[in-house]
């Protein structure tokens, strides 16, 4: 068996167990699809920094520029940032993911005055741990968060591609699409912003930037042992927490609908 198919076997209890989350029964009204997207907004944007952090250590961005020590993997990484920072919306204008997915949830009616607040407060010149626990989000969202960017001062791009890969890649299951849908078509709310993002998100992931990624990892780790097993340790608590993240969303939910019974 291949180190990438172990890898994979020892992932699949907890891919299974976010597929299987009872969350995504508990999508009724549009409420509930605002309020999972004020929580989700958060992975969507720190997802970028893990995608620029693995630019910053597998392409050259410093100046004078000098070759990358490995074009293949470059070109894997400069693909992938194509796809995430400047993809085409549902007009055909260019766009990072994230800002796709803040014109949903405008389109919507979630609220993003809190990650527009978070965004204001990273760009000033404090630290990102700072920013995090003097922002008003839910603890589940900062410990996701803080995970993050721990990860990415490891400064070791392995950690990190295993981050972004195997703890981001298929984790909202196409089921998500079907009750958004739904959801549009009985409150006749307009989704289809929504909609294209999620149908984006995962056209790509499948068909190009999972595949790649894995490629990454396999590059990444070559036959070192203790990386494969680094791999396996980060994948793991990435996905341990984004199932709390999902645990948090869910005790919203439930305490909204309580409120509105």
């Amino acid at each position: 068996m291949d180190k990438l198919t172990i890898v994979k076997t020892e992932l699949e209890p907890f891919n299974q167990r976010l597929k299987t989350h009872p969350l995504y029964t508990q999508f009724n009204t549009v409420n509930d699809i605002q309020i999972f997207m004020q929580y989700h907004v958060f992975a969507v944007w720190d997802f970028m920094s893990l995608l620029k952090a693995l630019q910053h250590h597998l392409s050259t961005l410093t100046i004078p520029w000098i070759p990358a020590k490995n074009p293949t993997i470059t070109r894997f990484i400069n693909e992938i940032v194509i796809g995430e920072e400047s993809d085409l919306d549902e007009r055909g204008n260019p766009k990072s993911h994230f800002e796709m997915y803040i014109d949903a949830m405008n389109q919507i009616g979630a609220d993003t005055s809190i990650i527009q607040k978070f965004i204001q407060n990273a760009k000033m010149e404090v630290s990102v741990s700072q920013v995090i626990q003097s922002s008003k989000i839910q603890n589940e969202v900062k410990e996701f968060l803080n995970f993050t960017f721990d990860i990415i001062n490891t400064n070791k791009p392995h950690k990190i591609a295993s981050a972004f890969t195997f703890g981001r890649e298929n984790i909202i299951p196409d089921m998500f699409i079907e009750i958004v849908k739904k959801i549009q078509e009985q409150f006749e709310t307009p989704c289809d912003k929504l909609i294209y993002y999620l149908k984006r998100h995962i056209e790509i992931d499948g068909d190009e930037h999972g595949p790649l990624s894995l490629e990454m990892i396999q590059i990444l780790c070559g036959e070192d042992e203790i990386k494969w097993q680094e791999c396996i340790d980060v994948a793991k608590q990435a996905l341990k927490l984004r199932f709390s993240l999902w645990n948090a969303v869910l005790h919203q939910l439930t305490k909204s609908n309580q409120v509105y019974a």
